[in-house]
C-alpha cells in the first residue's frame, strides 16, 4: 500500500482536490482510502463516503491535530493494509503553522490557495517548506499575473517542490496530480520508527494544560516573553 500525506491551511481546498484526484485514480483501478485528521469538527468524511471512499475520521479536540496525527498514523496504516487499499491518503487540518505531519520517505503534499494572501507562503512554515509537491488552488478566480506571482512566492520558499495548479471544482490538473500521488513500486506496511521530517514543538506551558488565568503567577513551563525594549524617558 502507498501512503501520501496531504496538509495545508484551513479552507484551502484540500478535500476537493483529494476527491478529484481519487476519481482520477479510481479510473485507473486504484483502490484509495482516506483518514481525515481535524480539531473540533469536520463533515468531510461524509463527502468521502458519498464518493464510495473508505474513510476514518479523527478529531484531536484540545490537542494539536498534527501531534494527534503522529500518535495515530501507525494504526491507520494497519487499517489501510487490512482492508486492501492500494493507496491511503492522510488529510491533516494544518491548523498550526509551526507543525508539519510529513514523514521522511513518504510523499508530502501541501495545498494552498491563491486567495490566502501574497505573503502566506512565508507564513505557514514547514507545511510548505518541507512538502514534495505544492498544489495551488482557486486559480480560476484570480488573474494570470496573480497566479504567476503567487506561484513564484511558493517556489522561493520551497524551490525543490513540484508546484502545480489544480481546480477542485472542475478537476483540472487532478489526473496529473494522481500520477505524482501514487507509485505502484512503493509499499508501506508500517510507519513504526519512521521519522517526522520536521520536529514538532515540545513546548508545554500552563495554557497548553488548561490554565485560563492571565498573569505571570500562572505562567509555568515553557514560557516565551516579548522584548519590548525600554520606554523612552
Amino acid at each position: 500500500m502507498n501512503l501520501t500525506i496531504f496538509s495545508g491551511p484551513p479552507s484551502s481546498g484540500k478535500t476537493s482536490v483529494i476527491l478529484k484526484t481519487i476519481a482520477a485514480l479510481q479510473n485507473r483501478g486504484i483502490k484509495v482510502g482516506v483518514v481525515k485528521f481535524d480539531c473540533l469538527y469536520t463533515d468531510d468524511d461524509v463527502a468521502y463516503e458519498k464518493a464510495g471512499v473508505p474513510v476514518k475520521k479523527g478529531l484531536s479536540g484540545a490537542l494539536c491535530p498534527d501531534h494527534f496525527f503522529a500518535s495515530n498514523i501507525e494504526e491507520i496504516v494497519r487499517w489501510g493494509n487490512r482492508i486492501g487499499l492500494d493507496l491511503l491518503i492522510s488529510e491533516s487540518a494544518g491548523l498550526c503553522n509551526r507543525c508539519s505531519p510529513y514523514l521522511k520517505d513518504i510523499k508530502g503534499i501541501c495545498v494552498i490557495d491563491n486567495l490566502s494572501g501574497i505573503n502566506t507562503p512565508k507564513k505557514i512554515g514547514p507545511l510548505l517548506k518541507s512538502a514534495d509537491v505544492v498544489v495551488i488552488t482557486k486559480g480560476d478566480i484570480v488573474s494570470q499575473a496573480e497566479r504567476e506571482v503567487f506561484a513564484s512566492r511558493v517556489s522561493s520558499v520551497n524551490p525543490r517542490a513540484v508546484v502545480m495548479h489544480v481546480n477542485g471544482l472542475t478537476g483540472q490538473g487532478a489526473y496529473e496530480l494522481g500520477t505524482l500521488v501514487y507509485d505502484e513500486s512503493k509499499r508501506v506496511d508500517s510507519v513504526q520508527g519512521v521519522q517526522l521530517r520536521f520536529p514538532m514543538p515540545a513546548a508545554l506551558c500552563s495554557y497548553c494544560l488548561g490554565e485560563t488565568r492571565i498573569g505571570e503567577n500562572y505562567q509555568l513551563g515553557n514560557v516565551k516573553k516579548m522584548d519590548l525594549g525600554e520606554d523612552p524617558a
